[in-house]
């Protein structure tokens, strides 16, 4: 189980650069990826947080964040006898 943090994308008045300020959470329960994992998410999250339709294309995910997947560490034993 992961949160994924929800941000919502507002242009500034120079426009060159638009902000981002984080509305929220939501978990990701899968354990594996089936291809549209995000977009899922998204659609929750547009679901969740959008005050209204025009304002469901600000909400987005950063897909920088990944899934980091849940790998065993390395340890320098090894059991090969």
């Amino acid at each position: 189980m992961r949160a994924v943090t929800i941000y919502r994308r507002e242009d500034g008045s120079n426009f060159s650069y638009p902000t981002r300020h984080p509305i929220g959470s939501v978990l990701e329960l899968r354990t594996y990826d089936r291809g549209d994992n995000y977009n899922d998410l998204l659609r929750l999250a547009r679901r969740l947080f959008a005050l209204d339709t025009a304002d469901a294309v600000r909400i987005v995910i950063y897909v920088s964040q990944g899934r980091q997947e849940d790998l065993p560490e390395r340890t320098r034993e090894c059991s090969a006898g």
